[in-house]
């Protein structure tokens, strides 16, 4: 056995998972009739979405929350021809400051629910209606109605993997069933 001083010892470590540069920017690129979400990460990668649900499937609640200071900062005044600056402004301005006067929470009753999914790394829900997609946080209580909530729970949540996030959603819908 020898005896080495530690000074000497050098470990050439490789993470097993890195965390990906945060989100610095967002940008709606417009190609004919298509646009997307080019989404510029602080490496200067850069990943486009046509929608908000596979963008979920990619980043994490610091990332979501990033990305809506960003869009809030950036799209707050889209005027009405911006229409995709619009959209997910709206969809996210849903997410983190809904408006308990829009019209959207009085007749969400209205619609029937085809889809409930849960996205575990950014903590957000998804409520598929027939015309409408509605993102929620897990840990935010919206103005749902009982009526709505029932649909929800009938249509069954779905998750890639059980964990403790679905849990707390399901406990959160019960909980405002048993209120209402």
């Amino acid at each position: 056995m020898e005896i080495v001083p530690v000074e000497e010892i050098t470990i050439d470590a490789i993470p097993l998972a890195t965390k990906p540069p945060m989100i610095v920017d967002v940008e709606i690129i417009s190609e004919g009739k298509i646009s997307s979400y080019h989404i510029i990460r602080a490496d200067g990668n850069s990943k486009r979405y046509t929608t908000l649900t596979p963008l979920l499937q990619d980043i994490n609640r610091e990332d979501l929350e990033n990305l809506w200071k960003i869009v809030k900062g950036k799209y707050r005044d889209a005027s009405l021809e911006e229409s995709y600056k619009r959209v997910l402004w709206g969809d996210l301005k849903v997410v983190f400051e809904p408006d308990m006067q829009n019209e959207v929470w009085k007749h969400l009753e209205n619609y029937d629910v085809t889809a409930w999914i849960m996205y575990s790394s950014c903590g957000v829900h998804l409520v598929k209606c027939e015309n409408l997609h509605i993102f929620f946080l897990v840990d935010k209580t919206y103005p749902l109605t009982h009526a709505i909530i029932t649909k929800m729970l009938d249509r069954k949540l779905q998750a890639d993997h059980q964990n403790e996030m679905c849990y707390q959603l399901l406990k959160l819908m019960l909980k405002q069933l048993q209120k209402k």
